[in-house]
């Protein structure tokens, strides 16, 4: 049945919300509406590029108003996924954020696991680092524990070891080469004993590739996988069939109504993401990969299981206790 899971939040916390809201003062709605074009224009393209995307101050503001909710809902979901499975007494000593740039997994790391931590936010455009450092003085714990550092991984001094590893909606704007850089760097980066690593990607069937390649090389590395498979066996997808990825609800801001047009008061941010610990886990017995289907007097639940097999189960009223949890049941939710 469901592991206990903590209630989603409506978007980013209260302090971030406030720091975002008031990113686009002063900024004509016009100019915001282009910046944000632009940057879904490079968002869903194909091309890896050696230029930071995000080129002075209006498209970061832009872009950090329209995607950093998003970013951070994802990034929370991947995370209380590993808390779920890392033992009750663990928590990140520090954190180190490689392509970071606004912070987003800062602030779902703190929401996750409050508190001050050595953190590191490591991102090649200063423009981005900067913003990211004006929304962390909102905090005032953020703001003393967090260093942003303008850097390219893989040429510069290697990074510090950590408890905690994040690596969001970066492995696309690389190249193949780069790709296995930045994961080598996590992996080296993480916390010999007690680290774990966490990538997330866009929940399309190429961010889902993206994430199997570095999922594939945490296991060389000898990581154990936490979430969201429950098991460290190959991926039971068939390439090209289908691709595993899930979804957090967000806050629509009102840059992302001006822009979309839209009338409901949320979206739905796909993400495919790998969590992956030196430690052994306790990942979830099975996992829900599709959105349960209910029926009348009967739900069918999707599952990844333990043993590496994609099955479908179908829960009745027969089954007492477990169809009312099962109706309740969400899209990656753990199930036994």
């Amino acid at each position: 049945m469901n592991a206990p899971r903590p209630a989603p939040s409506a978007g980013p916390s209260d302090t971030l919300r406030s720091a975002l809201a008031g990113l686009l003062d002063g900024l004509p709605p016009s100019q915001a509406t282009r910046a944000v074009d632009r940057l879904i224009a490079n968002y869903r393209g194909t091309t890896p590029t050696d230029a930071p995307i995000l080129r002075d101050r209006a498209d970061v503001a832009a872009y950090a108003a329209y995607r950093m909710p998003a970013t951070f809902e994802a990034v929370r979901s991947a995370l209380y996924a590993l808390a779920d499975a890392a033992p009750d007494d663990w928590s990140p000593a520090g954190q180190l954020d490689i392509g970071g740039g606004t912070g987003a997994a800062v602030w779902a790391a703190h929401e996750v696991w409050p508190g001050p931590r050595p953190t590191t936010v490591v991102d090649w455009s200063e423009a981005a680092l900067a913003l990211g450092r004006e929304l962390a003085a909102a905090d005032a714990r953020l703001a003393e524990s967090v260093r942003w550092e303008r850097s390219r991984i893989g040429t510069g001094p290697a990074p510090d070891v950590t408890g905690l590893v994040t690596v969001s909606y970066v492995l696309k704007e690389l190249t193949a080469a780069d790709r296995a850089t930045v994961v080598d760097a996590a992996v080296r980066a993480a916390d010999p004993d007690h680290g774990a690593v966490v990538i997330i990607e866009p929940g399309t069937p190429d961010g889902y590739t993206r994430v199997i390649e570095a999922r594939d090389r945490l296991l060389a590395a000898g990581f154990h996988i936490a979430a969201p498979c429950p098991h460290s066996a190959a991926c039971p997808i068939v390439p090209g069939t289908d691709w595993c990825h899930f979804s957090a609800r967000v806050a629509r801001s009102s840059l992302h109504r001006q822009v979309k047009g839209g009338s409901l008061p949320y979206e739905d941010e796909k993400f495919a993401y790998v969590a992956a610990t030196r430690f052994p886990p306790a990942p979830a017995p099975a996992r829900v990969v599709r959105r349960p289907q209910i029926r009348k007097g009967q739900v069918l639940l999707d599952l990844c299981e333990a043993q590496g097999d994609l099955t479908r189960v179908t829960v009745t009223k027969k089954h007492g206790q477990a169809y009312k949890v099962a109706r309740d049941a969400q899209w990656g939710d753990s199930w036994s």
